[in-house]
């Protein structure tokens, strides 16, 4: 059954994604993005008009009713999520404040379901397996901000009718990653010939590819599970088994230099999720 629903961050690493299998599976999307912003080319054509603000997080719950009017499900993805600068950045506090706003209008609209997008970092990552019932213990302003917004929506939206699900990203890789991160500095280290400087990758981490996250994504709009949902593979590797797969696409092993870069002592040893299972 077709859905209207309300996209943010559709422009983003996961929400491109999500943006596309909404479309393949014959939902109508409304998008909301920056003027200078363009909506995915493949959505030419299959989308609404695209709701235009400089700023979608300083928009107040009033311009949000209007966007959500005949909306049946938000799905919500834009954060604050330049690497190197996000997880201690005062914006977030802005992203925490704005999404409060877009549930509020959203609520006031009689949209019938809310999926927010949450990370694994909100968890007591001394627990090692990450299940959505361990407790939450976030140690950055972003995690902090992320799990904030969580607990207010999960105890708010439903006392409005409001079905809430709130989706954990784990680590994810793709087309469309941000060149500073992990998978595609090695291949972009490896394609051009050149060693990939690497820490001693003993870490055990839970790595998805993001075209599935955006599957699991889309399984949880459309179906009915509610409150916390860990997006991941629920599979452990270690950093360097990763990084030796992907070298051994080019068959260079070789260029891989494990401990030219100090380990981050603070890095959690181990970041496992116990996959949600999704039906929709």
């Amino acid at each position: 059954m077709s859905r209207n629903v309300l996209l943010t961050g559709a422009t983003g690493f996961v929400g491109r994604q999500v943006l596309q299998i909404l479309l393949q599976r014959g939902q109508q999307v409304r998008l909301v993005i920056r003027p200078d912003k363009q909506p995915p080319s493949e959505a030419a054509g299959r989308i609404d008009v695209p709701l235009i603000t400089p700023d979608l997080f300083k928009e107040e719950a009033s311009w949000w009713e209007e966007a959500c009017r005949g909306v049946d499900t938000v799905i919500h993805l834009a954060w604050y999520a330049e690497p190197g600068k996000y997880l201690e950045s005062s914006l977030n506090l802005d992203c925490l404040s704005g999404t409060l706003e877009i549930a509020r209008g959203a609520a006031r609209a009689g949209v019938r379901r809310w999926i927010g997008c949450g990370s694994c970092f909100e968890y007591d990552l001394r627990a090692g397996l990450l299940t959505t019932d361990t407790p939450l213990r976030p140690l950055t302003a972003y995690a902090a901000a992320k799990a904030a917004a969580f607990l207010a929506l999960e105890r708010w939206l439903p006392l409005q009718g409001v079905e809430f699900a709130w989706c954990r990203l784990f680590y994810l890789y793709g087309e469309g990653e941000d060149a500073r991160r992990l998978v595609p500095y090695i291949r972009a280290r490896l394609s051009a010939g050149e060693p990939a400087e690497l820490t001693h990758g003993t870490q055990v981490r839970d790595y998805l590819e993001v075209r599935e996250a955006a599957r699991q994504i889309v399984a949880c709009a459309l179906g009915n599970a509610r409150g916390a949902v860990n997006i991941c593979s629920g599979v452990a590797i270690t950093v360097r088994a990763l990084a030796e797969q992907i070298a051994d696409e080019y068959g260079r092993r070789d260029l891989l230099h494990f401990g030219a870069r100090p380990d981050n002592l603070t890095d959690p040893a181990r970041v496992l999720g116990q996959k949600t299972e999704l039906r929709a």
